[in-house]
């Protein structure tokens, strides 16, 4: 019994559905859809909106979000320990190349450059010394000589007298080889003395540099080669930048760039791309690429957040239409161009080339003046069409 109360059920909803189709069939069969009635006579055109076809550049460009980075860093450490007496810079300073920065207590070097000259002046007296001796040797060699040939002295007194003087000789070597260590000593000491007095430089000594850290303070004691300021080059400023493959191969040194940060909103510095890392990390696929933003004011900081703009491909002459023009019909890219009378469209398959913003480059051989940029999903090829005010005032405006 309940079967057949379900089937009845079933049987009044079929009947429902039925009834409500044919009725939607009748509303259609009196107003047809636009542009979709089989009667022609019947058929209603179309309200779309166009916009010319420009011929003209057109940019593909990419935004990189990147960190900016001081182009050159460098630790200002000591040569020999010591007590910091003097931090003659501190953090934000500029630092110019020679410039002292920092000094050591130098009591203790200078009364070792002390010790070393008086060293040397020993060193010298003996050396003065040993000469006088090897002088009187030579004398007593040369009168023994004499005496030979008169047949007075001895082969024995001759060979005494040699004997003595390359003694003579010997120690007057060790002498000014003595002088010679003891000058070294006093060079040494002098050297060391001067490394108390700590000075900012580096290879390229135009431009300045400004203490980023300082790691020590007055007072404190410091071991050789221990940091002690911290000094960065703001001008240039460098930006790091990771590029995916798709845009490697349009990036190269030397290419024009334009960089913006939050800090300064809409304010524009120019760059260039100073290097592109030759591998791709392999988690990401991407590469490294630095670029150099000159930084003159010194508004730009290192740790910064940056976007770099670069243009990686160009066209001086393109045909660029509107990004909405272009719609997808059975996995083609299509645009329906407006025919000469201004009543019907034609659908015309294109090649999409460089997308910039709102705006698309067309690669075809055949594309008319205007083309829909709105209803072009009520469209198919040889539709009629009204183009509506709007539109046309666009077009207008345009040409």
């Amino acid at each position: 019994m309940s079967k057949i109360v379900l089937l009845g059920v079933l049987g009044v909803l079929c009947a429902g559905v039925v009834g409500v189709g044919w009725r939607v069939v009748d509303r259609l069969g009196e107003e047809p859809l636009p542009g979709f009635s089989r009667d022609p006579a019947r058929r209603v055109a179309v309200p779309v909106e166009v916009a010319p076809v420009e011929l003209g550049p057109i940019e593909r460009r990419r935004v990189f979000n990147g960190t900016l980075e001081a182009s050159h860093r460098m630790t200002i450490a000591p040569k020999i320990a010591g007590r910091v007496r003097d931090l003659a810079a501190d953090l934000a300073d500029t630092v110019e190349h020679g410039q002292v920065v920092v000094e050591l207590d130098s009591e203790e070097y200078a009364q070792a450059l002390a010790e070393a000259e008086a060293e040397l002046a020993v060193a010298e007296a003996s050396l003065a010394e040993s000469k006088a001796q090897r002088e009187i040797a030579k004398l007593e060699y040369e009168r023994i000589l004499e005496l030979i040939d008169r047949g007075v002295a001895t082969d024995f007194e001759l060979e005494t007298a040699r004997v003595e003087l390359s003694v003579r000789q010997a120690i007057e070597q060790g002498a000014d080889a003595g002088v010679k260590r003891a000058e070294a000593a006093v060079e040494g000491a002098r050297i060391r003395l001067g490394y108390t007095v700590i000075r900012a430089t580096w290879e390229d000594s135009d431009g300045t540099r400004v203490v980023s850290r300082r790691l020590v303070s007055d007072g404190v004691s410091v071991s050789a080669i221990s940091g002690l300021l911290e000094l960065i080059e703001l001008d240039p400023i460098e930006a790091v930048i990771t590029v995916s493959e798709q845009d490697y191969a349009q990036l190269e040194e030397g290419q024009l760039v334009r960089l913006r940060t939050d800090a300064f909103g809409k304010r524009v510095w120019e760059g260039q791309v100073s290097r592109v890392s030759p591998v791709f990390r392999v988690g990401s696929r991407q590469a490294d690429v630095e670029v150099l933003v000159d930084n003159a004011e010194g508004l730009l900081k290192p740790g910064m957040f940056a976007r770099i703009e670069a243009v990686l491909d160009r066209r001086e002459s393109a045909l660029v239409v509107p990004a909405a023009a272009v719609v997808r019909r059975n996995g083609l890219d299509v645009v329906f161009v407006l025919s000469d009378d201004t009543n019907t469209v034609r659908m015309v398959e294109v090649e999409i080339g460089i997308e910039s913003d709102e705006r698309v480059e067309i690669i075809s051989d055949e594309l008319g003046e205007r083309v829909v940029t709105l209803g072009q999903q009520l469209l198919d090829d040889g539709v009629e069409v009204s183009v509506t005010s709007g539109a046309e005032d666009a077009d207008g405006g345009a040409g």
